[in-house]
């Protein structure tokens, strides 16, 4: 068992002034497998006081963007040293199989955080523009005080998304991890502390409920709130947000898309569909979980991915054969089984899954799940159900195919499959989506990521990244006079 006992606050590692403590259950095994303090309100206020003054009167806004590089590798490097640790750390506090969490849950954090290493040493953050009544000093400053909300399912990737961009525009930051998922967070405020950042740049303040996150939300010393999570709670932080005017990002849900052409080359097309809806049981926001295909090959492609779904092996986090890890928790089973049993009554078909896999005496298990017959008004097609269930829909034409697709308030990812390229760009396009991918799936570091509709206000990764972490200030120069070192 992994037990910590402080909060890290202003650069060091100090009681918390309640006793207040979080349990962190393994999903697999129901047990207690760690425990961190949670965060009392003179915890968070701490927290927001150590950034605030460490933006106002520390050194880090004031750095040269490569002085921040500096810093930030140095994260890297000690969080790089502690992958294997990592991925073993997040499979067991949520569930993600081993074979996947190394990669998606140790190794890509890293590689996203030094994408903005890279991008703090070359960005512009000031520049020299002529205009037709004289020249002006473009500043690119940091924002201030940024709250970082993650949630559980891939805690640590989600955590530097956020503090990439944010270090590298020269802000400070207070997280505040899931409570389902905060050991990681620990390991990660331990790199922070060994790779010597300025006190206060970095604090992390762990809570249960959204008790600290609208804390985070309300004070007006924090100046921007990055969020990651439901749809739900993320229309309640935009509200007051909304009455502060503090600016906001906004990663949310998503229900997507995967379109297969009648000339889809069904032998790749079906296996990666089934990973694109599975990928950690489900518990993915980009999760491709409505599968739409011809109504001439239809039942075919019912046949293939039930067979495909089916041997998926659902098993222990740790064990590497495993596909498939258990759901977080057991409100989130009972969420899945809810969705699986509303499918039935609106008369969906099961045709592979739909309830708990044998052998398990202990764990929030459940069998993938694929449904045929399925309309895209029903709710299982309609609504995020944050677990492995799939809805495989029929369509006659492109044109219906891609109103399908965009019939849904949600917008974030999507996919296409065709035996021509171009044919699957084309429909691609017509997806009013933020992401999507033909013949494929994947994610670019270097591309903008988020969604259109309610799946959230602005972009993480790529240059856009920084942008929303960043006030732009523009000062008129006298003529004749350049800044020294323009």
């Amino acid at each position: 068992m992994r037990e910590y006992g402080k909060l890290f606050i202003n650069g060091e590692w100090i009681a918390p002034t309640g006793g207040g403590t979080i349990d962190v259950i393994s999903p697999a095994s129901e047990e207690v497998i760690g425990r961190v303090p949670e965060a009392s309100a003179e915890d968070v206020d701490k927290a927001i006081a150590a950034a605030r003054t460490a933006f106002d009167e520390g050194p880090w806004p004031h750095m040269s963007g490569a002085e921040r590089a500096d810093c930030m590798a140095r994260v890297t490097a000690a969080l790089g040293a502690r992958t294997q640790e990592i991925g073993e750390l997040v499979s067991n506090e949520m569930g993600t199989p081993i074979s996947i969490s190394t990669m998606v849950q140790a190794s890509m954090p890293i590689m996203f955080f030094n994408y903005y290493v890279d991008l703090a040493r070359s960005y512009e953050f000031e520049e020299i523009r002529k205009g037709m009544m004289g020249s002006s000093l473009v500043a690119k400053e940091g924002v201030g005080v940024v709250g970082a909300i993650v949630p559980w399912n891939y805690p640590l990737y989600l955590t530097m998304a956020k503090l990439g961009p944010a270090f590298a525009a020269g802000c400070t930051v207070v997280l505040k991890p899931a409570s389902e998922a905060p050991l990681n967070a620990h390991v990660l405020a331990e790199c922070i502390e060994e790779a010597g950042l300025p006190p206060g740049v970095f604090n992390m303040v762990p809570g249960a409920g959204r008790v600290v996150g609208n804390q985070l939300v309300e004070d007006p010393r924090v100046d921007k709130i990055s969020f990651t999570g439901s749809t739900e709670a993320g229309r309640a932080i935009m509200s007051k947000c909304g009455e502060q005017i503090k600016r906001v990002t906004l990663e949310l849900g998503g229900k997507s898309a995967c379109i297969l052409l009648d000339d889809a080359p069904l032998d790749m097309a079906i296996p990666t569909a089934a990973q694109a809806a599975m990928l950690n049981s489900g518990q993915t926001c980009i999760a491709q979980t409505r599968l739409l295909a011809p109504r001439s090959t239809y039942d075919d492609v019912v046949a293939r991915m039930t067979e495909t779904v089916s041997q998926m092996k659902v098993g222990e986090p740790l064990d590497p054969t495993t596909t498939l890890g258990p759901l977080v928790s057991g409100r989130q089973r009972d969420i899945v089984e809810g969705y699986v049993n509303a499918g039935q009554e609106e008369g969906a078909k099961i045709t592979t899954g739909g309830g708990r896999p044998s052998g398990f005496a202990k764990g929030y298990y459940v069998e993938p799940t694929v449904f045929a017959g399925v309309d895209n008004k029903m709710r299982i097609a309609q609504e995020e159900i944050f677990g492995p269930v799939l809805s495989v829909i029929p369509y006659d034409t492109v044109d219906e195919a891609v109103a399908i697709a965009n019939d849904s308030i949600y917008g974030l990812s999507g996919g296409v499959w065709a035996g021509d390229p171009e044919k699957g760009l084309d429909v691609a396009k017509r997806i009013r989506t933020g992401t999507m991918s033909v013949n494929t799936m994947g994610m670019n570091l270097a591309a903008p990521f988020g969604g259109y509709k309610q799946s959230g206000i602005g972009r993480e990764l790529g240059p856009e990244g920084i942008l929303p972490y960043i006030e732009f200030k523009s000062i008129a120069l006298p003529g004749g006079f350049t800044p020294a070192g323009k």
